[in-house]
């Protein structure tokens, strides 16, 4: 006897759509000669015995499972054999995609469970849901990872139906819990413009409003009191506000010959036999435990599945956004080759050197001269841009589903965009990004105060104001400024000599070469600043007006300097950054704060050495009183007291000036000091002088 385990995170007494069906399909199984038992997701030992116990798992809902990802990978991992039933949207932290609704939620999956229910729906043998609404909405984030699908009308038994002759115009039921989500706000609404009809809700108010003296509350009931009800009722109301996968309810109410009030939002209403053919909704629903079955036979049948083949020549235009989106891109790139036994990648002929050079894993050809010979590919997508801001009108252009849904680098909203178009291409293989190889082999830095979109751009004078401190503070090293046809040049504003500066005017192979020797980057919200992550470099990006958000810097060591925090309090679109006269969120940046995060970069670097000069924060503060200090950091503050008035006058002169760690200290000078240099008030300057000898 065939042994089937149901996995499921509810108890199964539960009078539900979702129970009631898989009570069905056990009872159902027993009949056909399976041996069926559920297990209920509380003991993950217990669990994976169950599972090693079983010829075939079917998979249901796991979101109340308190091990619910460590499930799904050893389910991946072992390569169980299993059948995924989705009832609700599991692989959303709410269960209700509410977020595809309006736009007040935003950001709230949880990622790992994201990207781990794409592994759980590609391992499949099946994958089974609940209406043609239900699978398009898994379709739209999920893609080509959800193979063989079957779609099964709601399980109703319908041998079970009750329908009276005569039906009651003056009652409306509601079952269940009355909440927003369900529906309940437009049910009492629908009770308010209608004083005269009764309203019965068999279940629990959970909604904070008047309710209107024409409904009435009673105890949960049955499900074969349920239909008695439905079979007796000539009006339902049905207007769910989350997209209910399908809704039993509607359903049973739709076969017993209700007339129906709903909205588009009801999944058993995406069924084509909906409105207009009731009879066929009988036969389908009396079949809909068959396809389950058969399911379940082409298992044991050994039936061999469609195998997704490798496309042969697969063109990629990027025909949106800047040079910095074409960077985030690139892992995607990588891993879709896994799936084509050619790519393209379309750039501008301009950018074909650079890429030949630091990229030959990529083949990269003349987005002007492929067009003429699109006809050779078999596959042509476009990335577009995420978020769209081009629209979708581009020809061959991809959605990003997870974008605004998932809190992750748009480098992330990239792989998940192209996995959608093939099930195998593995997301999860991306550890990190395919850095260019380079190596520091000079005291240089380099800087770029320009940028594609010039209202992203700190003051030039400001940099050439943090050049000159930098230069102050560190004469050994040189200073590499990257000046693009249309950016600005710090040297215009600067008070000392120059002969330390060397201004990168080249293509971006010149800009490659100047970073890849380079020992750190500083840059605005830019395409070069993100070029800079191409090589890992250390890099200090100035955000302004718009934040770092999914777009920050993805080199492995970075500082993120954002002006707007307690500054501005705008939501910056396009249209107001257009207008925006002051630009506080850039201008209030001063040098000496982005010089703090420089020090706090070199803070991260472990190829700089500390030397013993100590120098407190540029853009700290301090304020005395008496023998005590108060010193702030950005929105910290720190309490020094001192015992004697000698000892606080030393204090005084080491936050005026940059002096000698190595020289001797009271101990107690010396244990705050430590302190403070742990906490980023002070800071160890590095070490230049031996740098060479230690690199070379």
């Amino acid at each position: 006897m065939k042994k089937i385990l149901f996995l499921h995170d509810t108890r199964l007494d539960t009078p539900r759509g979702a129970e009631l069906t898989i009570l069905q399909l056990m009872k159902l199984g027993e009949e056909k000669g399976l041996d069926t038992k559920a297990d209920l997701l509380r003991n993950f030992e217990q669990t994976k015995m169950s599972i090693a116990a079983a010829d075939l798992v079917i998979v249901n809902s796991t979101s109340r499972c308190p091990y619910e990802i460590e499930l799904i990978q050893f389910l991946v991992d072992h390569n169980i054999n299993y059948i995924k039933i989705e009832f609700d949207y599991n692989f959303c932290v709410r269960r209700n995609i509410y977020c595809t609704i309006t736009k007040s939620v935003s950001k709230c999956c949880h990622n790992d469970k994201f990207h781990h229910f794409r592994e759980l729906f590609k391992h499949a043998f099946r994958n089974i849901f609940q209406s043609p609404a239900h699978f398009k909405a898994h379709k739209e984030f999920y893609g080509e990872a959800i193979q063989n699908p079957i779609i099964m009308p709601p399980t109703v038994e319908v041998e079970r139906l009750q329908i009276s002759e005569k039906k009651l115009e003056n009652i409306i039921p509601f079952f269940g819990s009355l909440n927003n989500l369900k529906g309940g706000n437009a049910y009492l609404d629908y009770a308010e413009n209608h004083p005269e009809m009764e309203f019965h809700v068999y279940g629990n108010n959970q909604l904070e409003r008047e309710i209107p003296e024409n409904v009435q509350f009673f105890s949960p009931i049955s499900n074969d009191e349920v239909l008695k009800i439905l079979g007796q009722t000539k009006t339902f109301i049905c207007q769910p506000v989350w997209p209910e996968p399908s809704g039993r309810l509607a359903a049973e109410a739709f076969l017993s010959g209700c007339e129906i009030i709903s909205n588009n939002r009801v999944g058993t209403f995406s069924f084509d036999f909906y409105p207009n053919d009731p009879s066929r909704a009988y036969q389908e629903m009396k079949e809909s435990p068959d396809l389950f079955f058969q399911a379940v036979g082409d298992f044991f049948s050994e039936k061999e599945l469609e195998i997704h083949p490798k496309w042969k020549n697969v063109l990629i235009y990027k025909s949106y956004g800047g040079l910095g989106d074409i960077f985030f891109c690139i892992p995607s790139l990588l891993l879709f080759q896994n799936v084509a036994e050619k790519l393209s990648f379309a750039v501008e002929s301009r950018l074909i050197p650079f890429f030949e050079k630091y990229f030959p894993q990529l083949k990269v050809v003349d987005a002007v001269e492929v067009k003429e010979r699109e006809s050779d590919f078999d596959c042509i997508i476009d990335l577009g841009n995420c978020p769209a801001f081009g629209g979708y009108a581009i020809p061959h252009v991809i959605r990003y589903p997870t974008h605004k849904k998932l809190k992750q680098h748009v480098i992330h909203h990239y792989i998940d965009g192209l996995a959608r178009l093939h099930k195998e291409v593995q997301p999860e293989i991306y550890q990190r990004y395919p850095y260019i190889s380079s190596k520091p082999k000079e005291l240089a830095y380099t800087i770029h105060p320009g940028a594609g979109f010039l209202l992203k751009i700190w003051p030039t004078k400001k940099y050439a104001e943090l050049i000159e401190k930098i230069h102050a503070l560190f004469p050994e090293l040189k200073c590499r400024i990257i000046i693009g046809p249309n950016d600005p040049n710090p040297v215009d504003f600067m008070k000392i000599p120059t002969d330390f500066i060397e201004l990168v005017t080249g293509d971006l192979l010149a800009v490659g070469e100047a970073m890849e020797t380079a020992l750190f980057h500083i840059g605005n919200d830019a395409g070069i600043t993100h070029v800079a992550g191409g090589f890992n470099l250390p890099t200090l990006a100035i955000y302004g007006p718009t934040g770092p958000g999914a777009w920050g810097s993805f080199s492995e060591i970075n500082e993120i300097v954002w002006g707007k925090k307690g500054v501005c309090n705008l939501r910056c679109n396009y249209e107001v950054i257009l207008n925006c006269e002051h630009r506080i969120c850039l201008n209030s940046i001063t040098s000496d704060r982005v010089l703090n995060h420089l020090f706090q970069l070199f803070n991260k670097m472990e190829n700089l050495e500390a030397g013993n000069q100590i120098l407190f924060g540029q853009n700290n503060s301090w304020k005395r009183e008496k023998n005590d200090f108060i010193l702030q950091k950005y929105d910290d503050e720190f309490l020094v007291e001192f015992h004697n008035q000698s000892e606080a006058d030393y204090f005084e002169t080491l936050l005026k000036q940059p002096f000698d760690f190595s020289e001797e200290f009271p101990d107690s000078i010396y244990q705050v000091l430590e302190v403070l240099i742990e906490k980023e008030i002070f800071f160890e300057l590095p070490d230049f002088s031996n740098w060479k000898s230690e690199n070379s």
